[in-house]
């Protein structure tokens, strides 16, 4: 018998290998005038490493799927692997993690994507390559309560509209967007119809300042004028600085919660806030307590190397939030 999915997450899925590099032969510097960080190497020698840790089945949604049936929610993937041995170790990655494959599609003489990750710190430069596989919609066969739209190859472009559309005759059904690089560069203009039919929109500062073609700081008139474009819910990150989110006329800032000890990496944080402020939401919660949830599960995950490791149940969650400090707290800006 078919049952209704809760939550299903679009986009590509990658092998990541994370390569930690030695801080004695790798340097970061910043320009003065931009505060734009650089990764350096030096060119043509032979530089060590000290450790490669290879983590299966990531990606913006194939983490926020994880994310989401850890939460207690009935997940599943729309992706593309190839036919060869990293596609079936992403797959048996999936089961495992309790995510249903049904909607992913495996091709013949394609490629699996697999990603180099180069760890200096908690931060990271991701090499990244799309394999280039045909995007459609599956038959969901009952619509779902939410998609979660996130990064996929430059290639996809029409899948977009047909996204759209789908959300269009099935109103049931809503939508989260967490644009990638490439579905940022696109521009507003490219995907105003993904936009018009979006109920929450995730995006940091600076993603939003390139979307909207602007230089402005302040948040809450970001927050407004990504609204205009169409999302009910736009939430943006400010790093360490903490997220905010527009519910109504109301702006909420939320401060990160506090790590345990230094992370360890960075990876995943992004895709753990996102898809776990969904969840609360499809959970019933309000704006306020889905932002309070997102940075707890970001903290996790940055303690650990890979996206998926750090994700919590919701159990725990609940629990970091009895034990939160008492200036974790949502407040009106």
């Amino acid at each position: 018998m078919s049952q209704q999915y809760d939550f299903i997450a679009i986009g590509d899925i990658t092998i990541d290998a994370f390569i930690k590099l030695s801080d004695k032969d790798a340097r970061v510097t910043t320009n003065e005038k931009t505060g734009r960080k650089k990764l350096e190497m030096d060119f043509g020698g032979k530089l060590p490493y000290d450790e490669v840790t290879i983590v299966n089945a990531v990606g913006n949604s194939p983490n926020a799927a994880v994310s989401a049936h850890r939460l207690g929610l009935r997940s599943a993937l729309v992706a593309n692997l190839g036919n060869d041995r990293n596609g079936k170790d992403c797959l048996d990655t999936l089961r495992s993690n309790g995510i249903d494959t049904d909607f992913v599609k495996i091709h013949e003489g394609k490629n699996t994507n697999y990603h180099y990750v180069l760890r200096y710190g908690a931060e990271r430069t991701i090499l990244i390559k799309h394999e280039e596989y045909p995007y459609s919609l599956p038959d969901f066969r009952l619509p779902p309560r939410f998609l979660y739209f996130s990064s996929i190859g430059e290639n996809g472009v029409a899948f977009h509209h047909e996204i759209a559309k789908f959300l269009s005759e099935h109103p049931e059904t809503k939508l989260s967007f967490q644009p990638g690089t490439f579905q940022i560069r696109l521009g507003y203009e490219e995907l105003k119809d993904l936009y018009a039919v979006t109920e929450i929109f995730f995006c940091n500062k600076e993603e939003a300042q390139e979307i909207l073609n602007t230089e402005e700081q302040d948040i809450p008139k970001l927050l407004r004028s990504i609204r205009l474009l169409g999302p009910k819910i736009p939430v943006i990150t400010d790093g360490p600085n903490g997220a905010f989110a527009l519910d109504g006329d109301t702006v909420w800032f939320m401060p990160m919660y506090p790590d345990p000890k230094e992370p360890i990496s960075r990876t995943g944080a992004g895709d753990a806030f996102s898809s776990t402020f969904t969840s609360a939401i499809i959970l019933g919660h309000d704006v306020k307590t889905a932002l309070a949830w997102g940075p707890i599960n970001s903290m996790s995950v940055v303690q650990q190397i890979g996206a998926q490791a750090g994700l919590l149940t919701r159990e725990k969650i609940e629990e970091y939030l009895k034990d939160a400090p008492e200036n974790y707290v949502p407040k009106a800006v």
